[in-house]
């Protein structure tokens, strides 16, 4: 459940602090108020691009934050994946947002906006002003007897999306396989050249790593003889020498070693370090003596180089690639030399696995189809109570040409609001309100199997009134009996209804607009909806009625 929203500096909102109830939580004010700002912040904390009219000032951030109290299962595991921990099951999503970036944290961790929307659709499902508008895409059709199915769909549509995937491969690479017996003399003629190329060159792993040391030894080879030498003559020399000064203080010592313990032990220290200095001079000379710097080694070295650099721009960055692009080109050259052979064989992979991904079509329809009956069944009834009395509502299943990783399935709504009359594609027929209806049944529906907490409906009145707004209003108090709903409307009959009821309302002050947001209390509600219900002028008679209407809304919950 939605318990708190924050906002701060966000278009008209300098600061809000609103605390959400259980139920039915319903928004209302003039027109202009700024209701869209309080559905937009909430959409920008859950993930949503931040459009740049809504930033209040530019030079200082705006902050959005939700907090919920969440106990699904599945939300704990979520955040655990994201080493998120949720202590007393809160969890706090915001979005702090400048002129250039927006940083999303869930419970102080900063987030990606990817893991920010998924976190937040096990939370709260937002039905905004004109998604009912995508009724009339088939595609959405499908999306939502998916997501009634998913339970059943879910392994099917993994395993069919892996098997299409490598069905595609093995068709496109069936597409491009014809070719006449002068382009594969052509293509067979190019490989050979370079199968022969790479192993002229007799590649070992690791090779060109050795060179370029070596190279690079052989390029500083006077300077480092130079050093060496330096360095023999000051350790093993001539004079005073490392080695020399070392023994003329070992003997100074040992003369009177035997006269103190102390004086004993540095004797031993310093006979350790001749003894190192022997071995040092020693591996210098060994080294000195072994090492060649000629000309003609050095000259080889650059060759070598040269001939595998000159591969690696051809087939790849290192001998490791080159290789593996030579088996590759061996390989080729084995099914152009046998290419009816090579023909035939994918020919049968490739009905092996169009059976696989038709297999899995099958299952996955099937499925569909099953869960469609009782997905209408449900809508339909959901749609009775939204005043569509003798509505007939199905759907039919059409078949697209050809494959897809999600099926071969093209699923469409199929609606008729009058006895007698035909069904039709719901896209067809349905008028804007009966949209918005049709919308409010099917989230009725898939809330209830989802088991989404938080739903939030932004104007789902749009187009209705009379007796249908007043049934549109018992059908949000059903539902906010097992969800938490946070309705915005321009409708007396669904506000009324209201478990709790918030004002948005637009001040001047200091020549500067500004948007507050508050709960009403009972005798406030009334005001408001006498205020819905009167237009300009506010009667004793509109009052009454008003409050009329929310004794009658009362003996209803």
């Amino acid at each position: 459940m939605l318990q708190n929203l924050h906002v701060k500096n966000l278009a008209l909102i300098e600061e809000a602090d609103v605390e959400f109830s259980k139920g039915l939580n319903i928004l209302t004010g003039e027109t202009g108020a700024g209701k869209s700002i309080i559905i937009g912040s909430i959409n920008l904390a859950l993930g949503q691009k931040v459009p740049k009219e809504m930033l209040k000032d530019n030079d200082a951030p705006a902050l959005v934050e939700l907090i919920f109290s969440a106990e699904d299962e599945k939300v704990r595991k979520k955040l655990q994946e994201l080493d998120i921990e949720a202590e007393d099951d809160v969890v706090i999503l915001s979005r702090k947002i400048t002129s250039g970036k927006a940083v999303a944290r869930i419970n102080g961790e900063a987030v990606s906006a990817s893991a920010l929307k998924e976190i937040a659709s096990l939370l709260i499902d937002i039905h905004g002003q004109h998604e009912h508008q995508s009724l009339l895409s088939k595609k959405k059709h499908l999306e939502i007897l998916d997501a009634y199915a998913k339970e059943e769909l879910g392994v099917r549509k993994q395993e069919l999306a892996v098997v299409y995937k490598e069905y595609r491969e093995v068709k496109d690479e069936w597409e491009h396989s014809s070719l006449d017996i002068e382009e594969r003399k052509r293509e067979l003629s190019f490989l050979e050249f370079e199968v022969k190329e790479i192993e002229e060159a007799n590649l070992k792993a690791g090779e060109d790593e050795e060179l370029e040391e070596a190279f690079r030894r052989f390029s500083n080879g006077r300077k480092i003889m130079e050093s060496i030498s330096r360095a023999h003559e000051a350790a093993d020399g001539e004079g005073e020498s490392a080695s020399e000064l070392i023994g003329r203080a070992l003997r100074e010592l040992s003369s009177v070693s035997v006269y103190d313990k102390k004086v004993a032990e540095l004797e031993g220290q310093l006979t350790e370090i001749e003894n190192l200095i022997h071995d040092f001079n020693h591996e210098l000379s060994a080294y000195i003596s072994d090492t060649d710097f000629d000309e003609e080694s050095f000259y080889q070295i650059q060759r070598r180089l040269d001939t595998i650099n000159h591969l690696k721009s051809k087939y790849g960055n290192s001998i490791e690639t080159i290789l593996c692009v030579y088996e590759d080109k061996c390989n080729r050259i084995s099914v152009l030399n046998d290419y009816d052979a090579y023909l035939e064989k994918l020919s049968a992979k490739l009905k092996s696995k169009e059976k696989e991904v038709k297999r899995l079509c099958e299952e996955i329809s099937a499925i569909r189809k099953r869960n469609a009956t009782a997905l209408c069944q449900a809508i339909k009834q959901a749609l009775q109570d939204l005043n569509f009395l003798d509505v007939v509502f199905t759907m039919e299943f059409g078949k697209p040409a050809a494959y897809s990783a999600n099926g071969y399935d093209e699923p469409e709504f199929m609606l008729s609001t009058n006895p007698g009359e035909p069904q039709k594609p719901l896209g067809k027929i349905a008028s804007g309100g009966e949209l918005s209806r049709i919308m409010l049944a099917i989230k009725t529906v898939m809330a209830d199997a989802d088991e989404v907490e938080s739903l939030i409906f932004d104007e789902i009145d749009s187009g209705i009134s009379g007796r249908t707004a007043q049934m549109v209003a018992e059908k949000m108090n059903v539902l906010g009996r097992n969800h938490q709903i946070i309705c915005i409307t321009h409708l007396p009959q669904i506000a009324a209804m209201a478990d709790a009821h918030y004002l948005i309302e637009k001040t001047v002050n200091h020549n500067e607009t500004r948007s507050n947001i508050i709960k009403l209390n009972q005798e406030e509600s009334i005001r408001e909806l006498a205020r819905m219900l009167g237009g300009v002028e506010i009667t004793d008679a509109v009052v009454k009625n008003a409050q009329e209407m929310k004794e009658l809304a009362y003996m209803k919950k």
